[in-house]
This record gives C-alpha cells, sequence and structure tokens, in this order.
C-alpha cells in the first residue's frame, strides 16, 4: 500500500514537472522580456514585433493570426502604441485574455499639433516598468493558477533590480549640470524618461514614427542645436535615420549611437533585454551630455 502510495505520487509530481508551459504572446519585445522575467521556464512568450521593430507602423502578417489563436494569453501596451494587435486577435479567434500592462500607470500628456495626446512610451520610466510586472504577474496567476508563488516570487526578484536600477540611474542624471541636459532624438518616445530623470527630450517627429516632420520644425530644432551648443543628437534603433542625419549635417553635431526606443535588439546587440536597454540608454547618453 505504502509502495503504491510512492508510485502515485511520482506519476504526480512527474506529471506537475512536464506540464507544457503557458504559451503568451506580446506585442512588443519590452514586454515580451517583462513576460519572460515574470515566468521563466513556465511560460513561452514570442513577441509580434520583433527585435529593432517599429510598433508605430508594424503591418501584420498571414503568420501573427496563427501565433496569436495558439496562445493563451496576450500582452499589450495599449496607449495607442497597439492598435493592431486589438484588431488581431479578434481576426484570429484568440479567445484567451487580452493583457494591458499599462493599467493603472499615471499617463503623460503632451500637445501634438494642437491636440493633447497620450504618450504610450511608458516603459521609459522604471517605476512604470514596475506597474508593468506586477500587472504581468498577476494575468500569469489567473491562467495559471498552480504556478502562482513562482510568477510572484519572480515578479518581486525582478521589480527589486528595476528599482535598484531607477535609483542609480536617478544618481547620475543628478549630478549633471543643468545645461547639459538637452537631447534630440528622432520621435517623442523619451517623454517618460525625461520627467524621470531630470532631461529634456527634443524631437522633429511627433510620437508616432510614421508622421513626417515639417521643414519648419527642423529649423527649428537646427536652431536650437546651435543656439544651445547641444551636443546629445541620436538615431532610435527602429526610426528612419534620415531626419537625424540632415539635422547632423546641418548642425555640425556628430548622431551618437542609436538609443534603444521602442524595440530591444537582437541578442548580439547591447540592448537585448529591458534592464540591458537601459543601462546602455544611460550610459550612451551620459558620455553625449558630458561632451564625451
Amino acid at each position: 500500500m505504502i509502495r503504491t502510495l510512492a508510485f502515485a505520487l511520482a506519476l504526480s509530481a512527474s506529471g506537475a514537472a512536464s506540464a507544457a508551459p503557458v504559451k503568451a504572446v506580446a506585442s512588443i519585445t519590452i514586454i515580451a522580456d517583462m513576460v519572460h522575467e515574470v515566468g521563466g521556464d513556465l511560460v513561452e512568450v514570442q513577441s509580434i514585433v520583433g527585435p529593432n521593430g517599429d510598433a508605430h507602423s508594424y503591418e501584420a502578417k498571414p503568420q501573427d493570426s496563427k501565433t496569436l489563436n495558439e496562445s493563451q494569453i496576450v500582452f499589450i501596451n495599449g496607449l495607442g502604441l497597439d492598435p493592431w494587435i486589438e484588431k488581431l486577435t479578434t481576426s484570429s479567434g484568440f479567445k484567451g485574455p487580452l493583457v494591458v500592462v499599462t493599467k493603472g500607470i499615471k499617463t503623460h500628456q503632451f500637445d501634438e499639433d494642437g491636440k493633447q495626446v497620450t504618450d504610450p512610451h511608458a516603459w521609459q520610466d522604471l517605476s512604470n516598468g514596475q506597474i508593468y510586472v506586477t500587472n504581468i504577474a498577476k494575468a500569469l496567476c489567473e491562467v495559471d493558477t498552480a504556478d502562482c508563488a513562482s510568477f510572484n516570487d519572480n515578479a518581486t526578484a525582478y521589480k527589486a533590480k528595476l528599482a535598484a536600477l531607477d535609483a542609480d540611474i536617478k544618481a547620475k542624471f543628478a549630478a549633471l549640470p543643468a545645461a547639459n541636459r538637452q537631447v534630440i532624438t528622432t520621435h517623442d518616445a523619451f517623454g517618460y524618461f525625461a520627467k524621470a530623470y531630470g532631461l529634456r527630450f527634443l524631437a522633429p517627429e511627433g510620437f508616432a514614427t510614421e508622421a513626417e516632420p515639417s521643414a519648419a520644425a527642423i529649423a527649428k530644432l537646427v536652431r536650437q542645436i546651435k543656439h544651445d551648443n547641444i551636443t546629445a543628437l541620436f538615431f532610435e534603433n527602429m526610426s528612419d535615420n534620415r531626419v537625424i542625419e540632415a539635422i547632423a549635417a546641418e548642425t555640425g553635431v556628430r548622431a551618437g549611437p542609436p538609443l534603444y526606443a521602442d524595440a530591444l535588439s537582437n541578442p548580439d546587440e547591447p540592448g537585448a533585454t529591458y534592464l540591458a536597454m537601459f543601462k546602455y540608454n544611460t550610459d550612451t547618453l551620459l558620455k553625449a551630455l558630458a561632451g564625451k
């Protein structure tokens, strides 16, 4: 009897250990990396928009519907960044939960062509990243209650890393002179970063990369760069570089290496995870703002 019970328990443990991971989908690589950190080996996550990809202008592929239909849970940013995936989930026949990871975040508003719009790039503040992680853990617990403790433990450990990096970055930028805190990038992707870490970001394009900057907007930036002696001019890893190249040629300011804005990098590049992206962007910005 004891031997039979032990055998049954062993079978049960073996079955639990070999349970298939939760199949998850994220709209962008940044969210996919967060899901991976929270889910670990218990979750298999794919990103619809790949490394160095542009979510603003993404066009769905036939394979995307199949990927969504085979998943158990989908994570999206919301705030106008990835509305195409909401349409995809409907057309693909996906029946699981659609999780908006920005729920509970205090959003940043800015004026664009006379209209107030919501900035969707909330992950650019690490304190917001911690809210993303909380929302992800809660959603995973709802689809896999048996592994909820693991998800919560992973989320707690990950949020501690994000909080520590957040404090470190604030201290580093606080040491910069006030006059050395202006940055030019391709589009308005760093509003949350600017507010959190005390910088000012200027861009010829609005928050969406498909918007074409006007000649007047570019000329205004050129004048400001010359007047304020701005030395921090950057491409973005997922944007068209031509406007920044034109500004660099006009001002004589050399454009720095690309910043990671809306997507992580390939694995062999320096922004392959959310944490790595932040560390790289911070170090790159600090060098440029110090005139190095």
